[in-house]
């Protein structure tokens, strides 16, 4: 099985989504970016397909979501600390984006969302690297006994 992951989103701008991914931090990779898609390179194998809705169109016969309306698919991408969370949240809502709800922070995780101009839902999280290796229940279990 291949280890890439390639993430299709639909948009009904793709010049207004290109600006939107760019100013979030992101690079395009423009081998694979064209009038009808743009290949947003979130890592080395993870890839951001923003597709215009009519080239999305042809890659399935079932109705394209509208994400203004309903959530497909949330795509959560880690981060380093609880800074890069909001450093991701200022720089997407600074390039077109907006946060649709407050952040949550559940102690082992932190977390907040971004919705690009066309409804599309990233979430930016952390996890404390020792909730990663024990899991959130042994983690919050380990921190209450400390207390």
């Amino acid at each position: 099985m291949s280890t890439k992951i390639f993430v299709n989103l639909p948009t009904n701008d793709l010049e207004r989504a290109k600006t939107f991914y760019t100013g979030l931090g992101l690079e395009l990779n423009e081998n694979f970016t064209d009038d009808n898609a743009a290949c947003v390179v979130v890592a080395e194998d993870i890839f951001l397909m923003v597709l215009r809705r009519d080239f999305f169109q042809t890659f399935t016969d079932k109705e394209i979501a509208d994400p203004n309306k309903v959530v497909q698919t949330n795509v959560a991408l880690s981060c380093d600390s609880r800074e890069e969370v909001d450093a991701a949240i200022e720089r997407g809502v600074a390039a077109g984006g907006s946060e649709p709800r407050p952040a949550q922070d559940l102690g082992f995780m932190y977390s907040r969302d971004l919705e690009d101009p066309d409804g599309n839902n990233l979430g930016f999280v952390y996890m404390v690297p020792e909730a990663v290796e024990q899991g959130p229940g042994a983690f919050m279990a380990d921190e209450a006994a400390s207390e």
